[in-house]
């Protein structure tokens, strides 16, 4: 097909006249023209094939209107162009022209706006036609939004109203019902909330930002508004009403310009009320890139090399709220590519990630189950969310014996610890011990805020335990240290960063990576995570804390904060 000659001239040229002279839906049925319409098909599936395009043939198709209203009728009629597959993580459109300027606009808008694939199909104006009928089975085509809706337009009203957290105290005391639940998501949204804590007390209701891990008291409700607030929330979390007396879990997802904050919801029954805890999870935040997460030099190049491995284990370790996903998904996101197969099994999915096979467990889909079917699926590079019992860590070692790299999370308090953990689930050593590739060990510091950051002189005693730390590396490692010119730092507070100093936050990391010594203490089943670490130190690992201290040195973070998250 030449660039010159459009798909329409090409359905003039088979059938003899253009279809947009047929009449609607009606004459689908007429026997005379289903030849017709067969050959017009054929045509077009060769055009396709030609073109390197996908093809399909919509007529009989079950398009959902979940994906029909994601444009509207207008629009598909003006572009010739529908949306008829869609389920939260790829988008079908079907297109008479797909390769037209327009057409690709509006796709890049949507795999933008959903954060999802994008496929354009050819189709005959047949198809077209059928799923332009479709849309008559939809009552309003619209964007169906679960939760609350807050615009680009109410963050920015929000927004201009408070530069603080008194502010926010201010435009509470004087809002509507409906205001009060929009302004805290906006405020949350615009300070960069990871959660957001409400508490019922004896005589008010206190909101909590958790801001770079740290919770803060943000503003007060009075009591007498709660009972009309947490219905609000409720309705938007599609949770019962009426149920106060037991735990709910619900979800809200609220939609930007630019962005979708999905949001994870908890009720929790208290002696003077609910409280109630929303993580607030950004669609944009995994958009981190592995060399972007702190690692350092020769910890970097290692965890870099054992990735790069075609089998075996990745483990990262640490508490809740230590980074773990976010390294995992940028460990996957430097894997992926079109020559590997990539799966994961998450609880739940935080975040969708484009080319990669994402599944969710639920009550009756476990990460034993779905990890036994994902082995069957030929992937390279498996993720499983959480290794928690004996028969999860059996397949996970098994799977990454037998040709994949496998990577997931285990609650220990570092590194060394990983393989004790994995021995008290019942995990057999002679396994384990070849399975296992490298151990990441992290936590999550606030970066001080660099617009009120200022020079300080430690304590004494602090100053001495910072070069008791810097005294364990290596030779080499020390070299680089210059102990006559030690210099750290800290924020004062401005409003930049709400008055805290800090704002953002980065890892510390220790990479342990396998080595033969190590293999011996798993194989003889009574290695500590005490002798793991000591071996690693030997061999040049840096530890969290001493990764945190350098880290200080360059100005990233305070001393005090490294002490405070590794102590």
């Amino acid at each position: 097909m030449s660039n010159n000659q459009s798909i329409k001239d090409l359905f003039s040229d088979a059938s003899g006249q253009s279809l947009n002279d047929q009449s609607p839906a009606a004459k689908f049925i007429v026997e005379e023209k289903k030849m017709k319409i067969k050959e017009l098909e054929r045509l077009t599936k060769q055009a396709a094939q030609a073109s390197g395009l996908p093809y399909i043939d919509l007529v009989g198709f079950s398009i959902s209107p979940e994906a029909l209203i994601l444009i509207d009728e207008t629009e598909a009629k003006a572009l010739e162009t529908l949306c008829f597959f869609y389920n939260g993580a790829n988008i079908h459109l079907a297109s008479l022209e797909p390769q037209d300027e327009k057409v690709l606009a509006l796709a890049k808008n949507l795999s933008k706006k959903y954060f999802s694939e994008i496929s354009i199909y050819l189709i005959t104006e047949n198809s077209f036609k059928y799923g332009l009928e479709m849309y008559k089975t939809i009552p309003m085509a619209r964007e169906v939004v679960r939760g609350v809706k807050i615009t680009e337009e109410e963050l920015n009203k929000y927004g201009e109203k408070f530069s603080s957290f008194k502010d926010l105290q201010a435009e509470i005391n004087q809002a509507q019902i409906t205001e009060i639940v929009t302004m805290i998501m906006a405020a949350a949204i615009k300070s960069d909330s990871s959660d957001i804590h409400i508490e019922a007390e004896e005589k008010l209701i206190k909101i909590r930002f958790r801001i770079d891990g740290v919770l803060h008291d943000v503003a007060t409700i009075n009591k007498s508004s709660w009972e009309k607030i947490i219905s609000r929330m409720k309705l938007l979390a599609a949770v019962k009403i009426n149920v106060i007396n037991k735990p709910q879990d619900g979800r809200l997802s609220i939609y930007l310009k630019d962005d979708r904050v999905d949001i994870r919801a908890s009720f929790l029954p208290t002696n003077f009320g609910e409280s109630v805890v929303m993580r607030l999870l950004r669609s944009s935040s995994v958009g981190l890139e592995f060399k972007d997460l702190g690692i350092r030099d020769r910890a970097f190049n290692q965890l870099k090399r054992e990735i790069e491995r075609p089998n075996g284990m990745i483990i990262t370790t640490g508490p809740t709220g230590s980074g773990k996903t976010t390294t995992l998904y940028a460990i996957l996101k430097k894997l992926n590519n079109p020559e590997t197969k990539i799966i994961t099994i998450e609880d739940p999915i935080e975040y969708q990630l484009s080319g990669v096979n994402q599944s969710q467990v639920s009550k009756n889909y476990t990460f034993v189950q779905g990890l036994r079917s994902i082995v069957r699926q030929d992937p390279d590079v498996v993720m499983v969310g959480e290794i928690r019992d004996l028969e999860t860590a059996e397949i996970a070692i098994q799977a990454a014996l037998t040709g994949h790299l496998v990577l997931s999370t285990i609650h220990t308090n570092d590194a060394a610890g990983t393989v004790p953990r994995f021995m008290s689930m019942g995990a057999k050593s002679y396994l384990l011990a070849p399975a296992l590739n490298a151990m990441i060990g992290q936590r999550l510091v606030r970066k001080i805020c660099q617009k009120c950051k200022y020079e300080i002189k430690p304590e004494d005693e602090v100053l001495k335990r910072v070069k008791d730390l810097l005294n364990e590396f290596l030779e080499e490692d020390k070299k680089k240290i210059d102990f006559n010119n030690l210099k750290f730092y800290q924020g004062r507070g401005c409003e930049a960063c709400q008055g805290i100093g800090y704002k953002g936050r980065i890892g510390i990391y220790e990479i342990l990576t396998m080595n033969q010594e190590i293999q011996k203490l798993i194989l003889s089943s009574i290695a500590s995570e005490y002798d793991i670490r000591d071996n690693a130190k030997k061999n040049g690992m840096i530890t969290m804390v001493q990764d945190g201290i350098l880290k200080a040195l360059d100005g990233i973070t305070s001393v005090e904060e490294i002490f405070r998250v590794s102590e």
